[in-house]
């Protein structure tokens, strides 16, 4: 007999499983992927400065730990004069550890002009990181400089805006500047608003790294305190104005950084008017979505060797400066044959601003049918406020190969007849008799069920669940009890932070040793008082510590400890043995506010 072979098709069902677990897969992939990436970002602390200013960039580093300091290229126009590192680590709601390292490197700019720095390539984790170039604009004196009639003037505000002109939409950095005459030796009691404006978005102060100016003939420090403006209507603007006042401590300083000279000073701006004009109506592109800046756009496609139904992965990034958050990819018609998934987006910046970095977009694409043989072009517009006209960034098309959605190959089952055929029946088993004699008689062994490894392997799922079940129930709880998720993060914080300042002040680094000081002191005190760290200055030590009955040795400690911050500004460098002898105290104080009732 000849033998057949049978082909068994796979039902519909068995078609939906397939594709499900193909997507199945590649969204396990992603996560897997997405969740180690490793990356850093390069930042100025400064966008532009003057010739034999110093600016700092700062590399940080996301949860990739690197032994030593990186080595930077060499940068035309600019020398690097001092480094320094600093790591924080921080838990999730989730209880995984994160951990930021940051190298901070001082550059000194020697000759005026556009100075570029590179972007930078590094191997973090096993892969290929960069970081975007960043831009300083180096210049050959301040265009912005005060009146020389300020110049008598202990301390005074002004107001920098970069333009007097921009359009709606556009995103531009200003600073608030605070003057301090040399004879100035510390301050206290800083009292300055927030800056308000009509017509325009404005992010809070920033603190940025102060640097020596001249007003006339009189020689000052300046601390610069940068904010993020957005222009949402056209017209003119207003900005301010802003009354603030300040303690002036000058005279003579003892141990302790106590003055015997103070002052009060009020300060004061005028509010400022920019003229925001409408973006252009002729030549709109059709596509605009209103964005705003100075972009580039880079796009891949993958896979391009797909089944009808199968998922393709469209990833769009978008660079540059600007409005990141506002960022939206249009709509694109042409994709007719595809079924399209709601896209999702994510923003990388590089800046404090937010207005310096990467957006990027991803979304699934399926063809529907195997007629589709490419993914058509897409296009990006925005309006470049540099140049004043739109632009418009096009990906071209991507080849497919779409097959059609059949069946899995299935196996082969060979139906075949006996070898042979034969009349005569196989011969009938008698029944077996009854044995005479039992044999050799042998020991069994024990029951499984009262075997311990038995026992084990049985126990080990309810074990695994319980744990996990123990692991969710701590989740969950540090979810809605947000003051013990951080209490927990300031202790690990205040943790890191005593190893690194004991290092500063053996290494003698004054600067970054009170700097780090007065970041723990905030910490705690911004802790205990459930407010924002970044808002704690010295005047909440009689504001709210002295309510709750805090010791009166404990608030003169705290102040001494605030004093010594803002002395370490404008005195000469302490020894490494005088720093030593502040971290005492300042264990001291951090023990006592524990007492403090949150």
């Amino acid at each position: 007999m000849e033998s057949q072979s049978y082909e068994i098709s796979s039902p519909p069902r068995t078609r939906r499983s397939l594709k499900l677990l193909r997507w199945a897969a590649v969204l396990f992939f992603a996560v897997i992927f997405t969740s180690h990436a490793a990356g850093f970002k390069a930042s100025l602390d400064r966008d532009s400065v003057i010739v034999g200013e110093s600016v700092t960039l700062t590399l940080q580093f996301n949860d990739a730990q690197l032994s030593g300091t990186p080595n930077l290229p060499v940068i035309p126009g600019v020398q690097v004069v001092g480094t320094s590192s600093s790591q924080q680590n921080s838990i999730g709601l989730d209880g995984k550890m994160t951990t930021v390292q940051s190298f901070a490197f001082t550059l000194v700019a020697n000759q005026p002009g556009d100075i570029t720095i590179p972007a930078l390539q590094m191997n973090l984790n096993g892969q290929r990181a960069s970081s975007p170039p960043v831009k300083l604009k180096v210049l050959r004196e301040d265009p912005s400089s005060p009146p020389p009639s300020l110049a008598t003037n202990m301390a005074f505000l002004w107001l920098v805006f970069p333009k007097k002109e921009l359009y709606v939409g556009e995103a531009v950095v200003g600073e608030l500047r605070l003057y301090l005459r040399q004879e100035v030796g510390s301050i206290n009691n800083t009292q300055i608003p927030q800056l308000t404006g009509d017509g325009f978005i404005l992010g809070k102060y920033n603190q940025g790294q102060q640097f020596k100016r001249n007003v006339g003939n009189a020689s000052f420090t300046v601390i610069p305190m940068p904010f993020a403006a957005t222009a949402i209507k056209t017209g003119p603007l207003t900005i301010g104005p802003v009354n603030g006042s300040v303690t002036l401590l000058g005279g003579r300083a003892d141990f302790f950084g106590r003055y015997s000279q103070s002052a009060q000073a009020t300060l004061a701006v005028e509010a400022r008017t920019i003229q925001s004009l409408p973006l252009p109506v002729e030549n709109t592109p059709p596509l605009f979505t209103g964005a705003v800046g100075s972009y580039t756009m880079t796009a891949s496609v993958g896979p391009t060797n797909v089944a009808t139904g199968d998922p393709i992965t469209v990833r769009v990034q978008i660079s540059g400066r600007g409005a990141l958050d506002a960022i939206t990819l249009p709509q694109d018609k042409t994709w007719d044959g595809f079924k399209a998934y709601p896209p999702t987006s994510s923003v990388e910046v590089s800046d404090q601003f937010g207005f310096q970095g990467t957006k990027t977009f991803e979304q699934i694409l399926s063809p529907e049918n195997s007629d589709v043989h490419e993914l058509p072009s897409f296009s990006f517009s925005y309006f470049d406020p540099d140049v004043k006209q739109f632009r418009t960034l096009t990906h071209p098309a991507t080849k497919l190969t779409v097959r059609p959605g059949g069946a899995a190959v299935a196996p082969v089952i060979d139906a075949k007849s006996g070898n042979a055929s034969s009349d005569t029946p196989p011969p009938q088993q008698d029944i077996v008799p009854i044995k005479q004699r039992l044999g050799t008689l042998s020991k069994t062994f024990a029951p499984l069920i009262t075997r311990p490894v038995f026992i084990v392997a049985q126990a080990t799922p309810l074990l695994a669940f319980l744990a996990a079940f123990i692991w969710r129930k701590r989740a969950d709880s540090f979810a809605n009890n947000p003051r013990l998720r951080r209490q927990l993060q300031v202790e690990a914080t205040i943790r890191t932070g005593m190893e690194n300042i004991r290092q500063l002040a053996a290494q003698n680094k004054s600067d970054e040793f009170f700097a780090e000081l007065a970041h723990l002191l905030q910490e705690k005190l911004g802790e205990r008082l459930d407010t924002s760290a970044s808002g704690i200055t010295e005047a909440v030590i009689d504001e709210k510590l002295r309510p709750r009955g805090v010791s009166d040795l404990t608030l003169t400690e705290l102040h001494e400890l605030f004093q010594a911050c803002n002395l370490a500004r404008y005195a000469p460098v302490k020894s490494s043995h005088e720093l030593a002898a502040i971290i005492p105290r300042l264990e001291s104080a951090l023990k006592k506010l524990d007492e403090v009732k949150a």
